[in-house]
C-alpha cells in the first residue's frame, strides 16, 4: 500500500497536524549570553537538579508571574491575619476553658502559621469581591 492511499488517522482530533495544541509549548524565546553568564546559569540549573531549559522556563515564568507589592494589599493581608488570629485564639481559648484544658503554645503557633499562609490569598479575595460589588 503506498503512502497516498493510507487511511487518515483521526486519533489526533485534528486534520491539520501543524495546528498548535492547547497547553503545548509551541513558541520560542531566544537570548544571548556571554560565556561567563552561560556558565553561571548552567551552574544554577545544575544546583537545582534541572535541565537548563526547564530551569530557565521556570525561573522566567516565576518572575513574570510575581505581582508587584501593592501597599493596600499588604496592609489588608496583615489586617486580615490579625483578625483571623484574634478570633481563632478567642475561639480556641474559650473551647479549651469549656473543656477544662489550657490553650497550648503549639496551638497558638499553629493559628499564627495558618494566618500567615492564608493572608495574601484572603486579601486578594477581599479586594476582588469589593471590586466585583462596585462593578455590579
Amino acid at each position: 500500500m503506498d503512502a497516498s492511499r493510507l487511511p487518515v488517522s483521526h486519533r489526533s482530533g485534528s486534520l491539520f497536524p501543524d495546528e498548535p495544541k492547547p497547553g503545548f509549548r509551541t513558541k520560542t524565546a531566544a537570548t544571548r549570553f556571554t560565556p561567563a553568564e552561560l556558565l553561571e546559569i548552567e551552574s544554577a540549573a545544575g544546583n537545582a537538579g534541572q535541565p537548563l531549559s526547564e530551569w530557565l522556563r521556570e525561573t522566567a515564568l516565576r518572575t513574570a508571574r510575581q505581582r508587584p507589592a501593592d501597599p493596600t494589599e499588604l496592609v489588608l493581608a496583615e489586617l486580615w491575619a490579625v483578625r483571623y488570629t484574634l478570633l481563632s485564639l478567642f475561639h480556641a481559648g474559650s473551647q479549651a476553658t469549656a473543656e477544662g484544658k489550657a490553650l497550648l503554645p503549639e496551638s497558638v503557633v499553629k493559628i499564627r502559621d495558618q494566618a500567615d499562609l492564608r493572608k495574601a490569598a484572603q486579601a486578594r479575595k477581599l479586594i476582588a469581591d469589593f471590586l466585583a460589588q462596585n462593578d455590579a
